[in-house]
């Protein structure tokens, strides 16, 4: 079986996911694509020499009989949307963060999928699969270390565009420390806190930068984490697990060791692309395959969408406040139990 795919959106990262799904992963092919640029969606399909449909809208794509499973890639505000009108089509979905722009859209999400019994949604937070994440992990779950007691994390990227405000430092930056996270340690968090230290002679002057996040949770873990977005020397995402008995930290990239001019150094990725490029190829054969072999797909689900919602809009809340925010989820349905 191959999964056909229909393409929701066709700027930089559609692109991407139909280059990885057409000429890197198997058991996929895109059928179809649209775009609110049509020329742009033309030239995808031009571009990748693709056997596929261009349609005018997400609706009549998801309409194609031919198309199975629908991958949203389309500006953040137009995800519900699309979404909701492909479980009522019964069609797979996998949908790049964020699944919806507020709390109310992506539980709405939720309460749809229950309704359709049967697991269609997995949301594009990749850095699950990527194997420094993989291998914490795995040392968290076999207890081997004692009980999580503090994580300290760090995402910085070497700078930003005039476009970058302080809203997107929570919904586009921290938002993947605030999936990864809580599937790292499994446990909910209780509230969030933004702290803005010194700002730097490099952050754009509507916002401030750098700022640190402290994240609580059910079970007492604090969590801390600096986002950093004009750093200048790299892009750098740390992570280190304080536990009861040792401590452990993600992985550096891989990178040559080199001696010149009296100097041991070694090179700083400065693209995010890059730095994740494994962990977005195996989340969609991941997805391919998960489809294929089960009939549902098993990576990050609605649910997971909606619980970094509610902590976005806490997070940008404590950005305005300066106070500690709480986080407070709706009951979470047995189907996400599964």
């Amino acid at each position: 079986m191959t999964l056909r795919f229909g393409v929701v959106g066709t700027g930089a990262i559609g692109r991407e996911h139909i280059q990885r799904i057409t000429n890197t992963l198997s058991g996929g092919e895109v059928v179809a694509v649209t775009d609110i640029n049509q020329e742009s969606a033309r030239n995808v399909v031009h571009q990748f020499q693709l056997n596929a449909n261009v349609y005018p809208d997400d609706k009549s794509l998801i309409a194609d009989t031919s198309v199975d499973a629908i991958l949203v890639t389309s500006w953040g505000p137009a995800h519900q949307a699309t979404v909701l009108a492909a479980i009522e089509a019964g069609k797979y979905v996998f949908c790049e963060k964020p699944l919806a722009t507020t709390a109310e859209g992506a539980l709405s999400i939720v309460e749809a999928e229950v309704k359709h019994g049967r697991r269609l949604v997995q949301v594009g937070f990749m850095r699950r699969y990527d194997r420094g994440y993989v291998k914490l992990k795995e040392a968290i779950d076999s207890h081997e270390f004692g009980a999580p007691l503090m994580l300290h994390c760090a995402h910085r990227n070497p700078e930003v565009g005039e476009q970058y405000t302080l809203e997107m430092a929570v919904n586009d930056t921290l938002i993947h420390e605030i999936d990864v996270l809580h599937w790292l340690v499994n446990d909910d968090y209780t509230s969030i806190r933004a702290i803005f230290p010194r700002k730097t002679k490099y952050a754009l002057s509507h916002m401030q930068d750098p700022q640190i996040f402290i994240l609580e949770t059910v079970g007492g873990i604090v969590i801390t984490v600096e986002v950093f977005v004009n750093c200048k020397y790299g892009y750098d995402i740390q992570c280190e697990v304080v536990c009861e008995e040792g401590t452990m930290r993600l992985p550096e990239v891989p990178s040559i060791i080199s001696r010149k001019d009296a100097k041991l150094s070694t090179e700083v990725l400065t693209d995010w692309k890059q730095r994740f490029i494994d962990a977005y190829d195996n989340e969609i054969q991941d997805f391919i395959d998960a489809i294929r072999k089960t009939g549902q797909p098993q990576g990050p689900t609605a649910w997971d969408g909606y619980i970094a919602a509610v902590t976005s809009d806490a997070g940008i809340r404590s950005q305005q406040t300066l106070e500690k925010e709480p986080i407070q989820l709706c009951n979470k349905p047995d189907f996400y139990n599964h």
